[in-house]
This record gives C-alpha cells, structure tokens and sequence, in this order.
C-alpha cells in the first residue's frame, strides 16, 4: 500500500501545474470557457432561441439572455427527463440530481451531463486531493481507505423510464470507477441505502475494523456518525478506532459551529480540514491553503461565472459583474453557465471575494437565507461568526442553531429569536447572549444601526434546545443525511414555529 500511496500521490501531484495556469490568468481561462460553452450549444434548441451563433461577446450574452432560476428552466428540464435530447446541452443527458435544498421543500431536478460529471464534479474531486497531496508531502492517506457519508437517496427512473435522478453524492458514488470505489468504505449498497438512520447504524459497525484515513461529507451527519462509532466502541476519540486517520473533507455548510466538535472528536495537531465547494449544479471552489477559509474559484471546469450584487438582486433587468469588475468584501449572488446547459443560473447562493489575484472567495449564505425584516440585512456569515465569539467566550460549543425574526407588537420592537443546540453548554448564558450580540453589532452595521437605544432591534432571545431536537425536526420533515442542511436562517418564522414545540 505504500508504493500505491507513492504512485497515486505523484499521478495527483501532476495536475498542480495546470491550476498554476488558471490562477496566473484567470480572464483568459474564462474568455475560452465562454466561448466553448456558446459555440458548442449553438445547435441546441435554447441555443437557436437566443441565437447563440451571433454571440460573440459576455456583454451580448447578458443582454440577451435574462438571469434564469430552477422555476423558468423546469419546462426545458421537464422535456428533458421525459427523454428529449438537444434541448439545453447537445450531448446525451440521462441523470438528474436531485436537489432538497433548505430554501423548499420542492425537489429540483439538475442535469447533470457526462461532460459536467467528468471535467467539473470528479475533476474538482481529483484536485482537492491533488492540492491536499501538495500541500502535505507526507500524505499517507492512500494506505487506508475514506467514509463517504454521502447520499441516502436510492437512483430512482423518471421520466418514463428515460432518465435516472438521485441527490448528487449518490449519482458521484454510482459512477465512480473501479479504483476509486476501491479506496472507500462500506460498500456501495450501505452507502446508498435510503433510509439513513439504518445506514448510519450499518456503517458505524462496517466501518470500525477499516484502516480509515479520511472522512467527508457534510459536518452535520458525519458529527452524528462520529457519535455513533464511539458508542459501539467505547472509545474516547476517534484516533482510538482510527489512529491513521489523517483528513476531513468538508462541504455545504459553514465549518465553523462544527471546529470544536471535531476537535473533541479528533483530538491531534495534524488533522487536516479540507473544505470544498460542490453543489449540484457544479463544483466552484477548494481551500487550497492549511489553515484558511478562503476557497480558491476553480475557472477551468466548463462553468462561466458572473456575479450579481446583493443590493440589485430585486432589479427588474439586474446587472451582473464579470471576474475582472468584482469588488474584495462585497456579497455577491452567484450566477453561472455550465457545460450540462444551466444558462445564466442563479443556483441560490451568496459570496464574497477574499483575494483578487488569485480569486479566492467565502461563501457567505444563501439567498434567501437570511434576516432582513427590519433592513439589518443579516446574513449566515455574520451569524457563524457571532456564534464562534460566544462559544469561546464562554466556553460552549454550538451543535446546531436556527434564527428568525419577532415582529413588531405593540409598539414593541421586534427581534431576533435563536434556537441553538449545544454540545457543551456555555459557562454563563447571559454572557454568551451578551456577545452573541455585541459581536453581531461589530461585524453588521446595519444591524448596529437598528439595535442602537432598541430603536427596531431589542436584544436577542435565545432558545436552548435539548440534545437530539434538530435531528428529531429534520427527521420530520423528511430530510435526514444526503446533502440536506439545517436551514440558519430565516426572513420568517416557519422554521421557528416547527420547531419551538420540541423545545417543551
């Protein structure tokens, strides 16, 4: 096993040139993307709608065709999985992930051609361990095998028959090749099983006798996962089962309310945290440097970005940025066009760019996942960091959390009201809300302007939810494991409401 580390971890090594190459320039990667995507649809049936073959340049492109979401591209996709080809993408497109999003309970359908499973989801699978083999010359991770806590949703047909669809990690997982599904455990029916609580059980027994050396997939499922290996085994940490356990792949939602409860769980100085930015709709970014948030934007995985400022996203004819008018700091919507024909997608989330050379970005939440109720625009970051403040202040550590707003009443301000679930609870409460608060002021002036003398914000309200209340509520509502998150946020009280009555 040692020479195949040596070998596969040079073949990984190989591919840090090209990256090299998209960050040098950036501009010109995307120009040549551009181009490609819109000669090689030309034939297609959108294609000859907005008449691609006179395109010739980005700023034609966005006059021409308007900012797409799922609901104005479902009739194409409809057709799509009712087998009719050549509709958004020439190539042949016969899988569908199945997307169950915090932001509706409506499933989505993303197609997912072969050019978008090979150059965009594996190559962005490829890279983050070619950057991880880089980054850590002494890698031994190939000498052991990796959990993927992936998809628990079976590949279902569609369509008549024509088409397949599953949530992203599943259809990943099918496709795989035969060396690659090698270096995994357990095998690929657990991994796949639907219902997630009996698969959780499963892999937890399967996988206590492997040699692993890495784990991924969500924070959430694999916090639950962790918990349910220490209980079969009695052990005190995770290095007691796996003492080679040496990488963490991350994803989909922010690290942050999750460092401290891997850190109990994997207590050593040389675990590496990977995190990465894969949705269904594509692969966008990788943390490319030890010891940062910051993701490197990965250019050259047949996607053409543009970025949309949070301030004109309810403009009737918005106005996007290209890679070279972006603005360090400042929250953008993102707005994609892929090689499995999403033009122009809005997929729903908002970032910010770190650094302008090369493109480094955070993801910063979604966009419709934050509070603005009274103008304090507050977004997931700001919540994760005020929450990080709190926790260390008093030595808590936070499972999990939602937020949402209290209406005005009475000539009463309103508020914001929090249900967080703590691993560790804080030392003293009335200090975690205290700067839970104040750091809330320090990083959003927007919502320092409305807390100053409780003008519209009175002091938040802070719910403490017993251990086990957002597994139960996402259990109800039929969104345990996969890719399915905990929503942070609201501009409503929906996911409060649901959720209070657990709280007694």
């Amino acid at each position: 096993m040692a020479l195949v580390n040596s070998i596969i971890t040079w073949i990984m090594k190989k591919r840090i040139h090209q990256i090299e190459l998209f960050m040098k320039y950036p501009h010109d990667v995307q120009e040549e993307w551009f181009q490609s995507l819109i000669s090689t649809a030309q034939a297609t049936e959108w294609g000859k709608e907005y008449d691609y073959e006179s395109i010739l340049s980005p700023e034609v492109f966005k006059e021409r065709v308007p900012i797409q979401d799922y609901n104005s591209l479902k009739p194409y996709i409809d057709r799509m999985i009712r087998g009719e080809q050549n509709i958004l993408w020439p190539s042949t497109i016969k899988w569908f992930a199945k997307s169950s999003g915090t932001t509706s309970d409506r499933s989505k359908f993303i197609p997912v051609s072969e050019e978008a499973l090979e150059d965009c989801h594996y190559q962005g699978g490829k890279d983050m361990i070619s950057i991880y083999c880089h980054n850590r010359p002494e890698s031994q991770i190939f000498t052991g095998k990796g959990i993927v806590l992936g998809g628990s949703h079976k590949i279902n047909t569609i369509g008549n028959g024509e088409s397949s669809s599953g949530d992203l990690s599943a259809i990943l997982i099918s496709n795989l090749p035969f060396w690659a599904e090698m270096m995994r455990t357990p095998d690929i029916e657990t991994t796949l099983n639907p219902n997630f609580e009996e698969k959780l059980e499963k892999m937890a027994h399967l996988t206590i006798k492997e040699n692993v050396t890495n784990l991924s997939g969500v924070p959430t499922w694999n916090v639950i996962l962790a918990q349910r290996v220490l209980e079969i085994t009695g052990k005190d940490n995770l290095l007691e089962i796996w003492p080679n356990l040496e990488l963490y792949l991350h994803g989909g939602v922010s690290f942050k309310p999750y460092r401290e409860q891997f850190r109990k769980f994997i207590p050593s100085d040389n675990m590496y945290y990977l995190e990465n930015y894969n949705a269904s709709e594509g692969y966008f970014g990788i943390q490319d440097q030890a010891d940062s948030d910051e993701l490197l934007l990965m250019l050259d995985y047949g996607i053409y970005y543009e970025f949309l400022p949070m301030e004109h996203i309810l403009d009737e004819n918005p106005k996007t940025c290209g890679l070279h008018e972006v603005e360090l700091d400042k929250n953008y919507a993102l707005i994609i066009s892929t090689n499995a024909g999403l033009w122009r997608y809005m997929i729903g989330d908002t970032i910010k760019f770190t650094s302008l050379s090369p493109f480094r970005i955070q993801i910063t939440g979604r966009t419709k996942h934050f509070i603005n109720t009274f103008g304090e625009e507050l977004i997931v970051d700001n919540a994760d960091d005020a929450l990080r403040a709190a926790s260390l202040a008093t030595d808590a550590i936070v499972g999990d959390y939602t937020a949402g707003p209290v209406y005005f009443h009475d000539k009463q301000a309103g508020a914001h009201e929090w249900i967080i679930e703590f691993t560790q609870d804080p030392n003293d409460m009335g200090k975690f809300k205290e700067v839970l608060d104040n750091t809330l002021r320090e990083v959003n002036s927007d919502y320092d302007a409305k807390r100053n003398n409780n003008l519209a914000l009175s002091e938040p309200i802070v719910h403490v939810a017993p251990a086990g209340t957002f597994y139960a509520w996402m259990k109800q509502r039929g969104k345990l494991g996969g890719q399915n998150k905990v929503p942070r946020l609201a501009n409503e009280r929906t996911y409060l409401e649901q959720l209070l009555p657990l709280l007694k």
